[in-house]
């Protein structure tokens, strides 16, 4: 695992202009690189492939692929660094759902270009982005139309061995806001009868957080640490006696609170 030099308290105006164009150019190249994968790539596997669940297999494949790529290149330019911790544990969740908080708008990339498998669960809106509508479509992504379909299309999905991904605070976390969760990620899970992985992701100093846009570069160069935590057994919660499973998924959304909270401070103190 490559080590992450802490960050510097600022930095150069010559280096911040630089990773402002940097920034400015890995921006669109994830919209293009989304389109020509759509286009190109994800056609050609289908005309290939002729195998459902090896098509879904292979183009799970790419995107992880892809974003490993694209990840690199910020890397490697400087733009923003990152480690992870605990990775090695992602080989042990299929059929497990992945729970994590959301600081920033790279959260989903980081943690799908180490997942073996990453199903995720994205907003409707995102259908209507060129550049992205072709690739949620080809990988099968579960759209989040609020409705109870939605639980049971997750259901389905983790009892065929999918590693389902959900932001609980259900959008991006405002740095020093209190963390807030939904209670979406926790009915999931009580349906389904899964485990729960906890992730906590810190970015510090914020990047792309959801108030920042792209061009708001700053002082000092991003550093990313994920950190991969233990499962929690979504059963232990409606084993309890006398708990109904509307109560149950308010304690379990709690203690996932309390979990992602619990890594957060850890992490500040190391």
């Amino acid at each position: 695992m490559r080590e992450t030099a802490a960050p510097e308290e600022t930095s150069s105006l010559t280096n911040r202009i630089w990773r402002w164009l940097a920034t400015g150019f890995f921006f669109a190249l994830f919209g293009i690189g989304g389109l020509l994968l759509s286009i190109i790539w994800f056609t050609l596997l289908r005309l290939i492939i002729r195998q459902p669940e090896k098509l879904h297999r292979m183009t799970l494949n790419s995107i992880r692929n892809s974003f490993r790529f694209f990840l690199a290149g910020l890397r490697l330019v400087g733009v923003m660094d990152y480690r992870f911790t605990g990775d090695e544990k992602f080989q042990q969740d299929a059929g497990c759902l992945i729970v994590a908080n959301h600081p920033s708008l790279l959260d989903y990339v980081i943690l799908a270009s180490r997942m073996p498998r990453c199903d995720c669960i994205v907003k409707q809106a995102l259908l209507r982005n060129p550049f992205l509508r072709g690739v949620i479509k080809a990988a099968g992504y579960l759209i989040n139309s609020g409705s109870d379909a939605l639980l049971q299309a997750c259901d389905t999905r983790l009892k065929a061995g999918g590693t389902l991904l959900v932001f609980p605070e259900g959008t991006r976390t405002l740095p020093e806001k209190p963390m807030t969760l939904q209670r979406g990620a926790a009915n999931i899970a009580l349906r389904a009868g899964c485990d729960i992985r906890i992730v906590h992701i810190s970015c510090q100093p914020p990047m792309l957080t959801k108030k920042g846009k792209w061009y708001q570069i700053p002082k000092a160069k991003p550093q990313f640490v994920i950190t991969v935590g233990e499962k929690i057994k979504a059963n232990n919660f409606l084993a309890e006696s006398d708990l109904s499973p509307a109560l149950a998924a308010r304690r379990l959304t709690q203690h996932l609170r309390t979990e992602l909270m619990r890594s957060n401070t850890q992490n500040n103190e190391k």
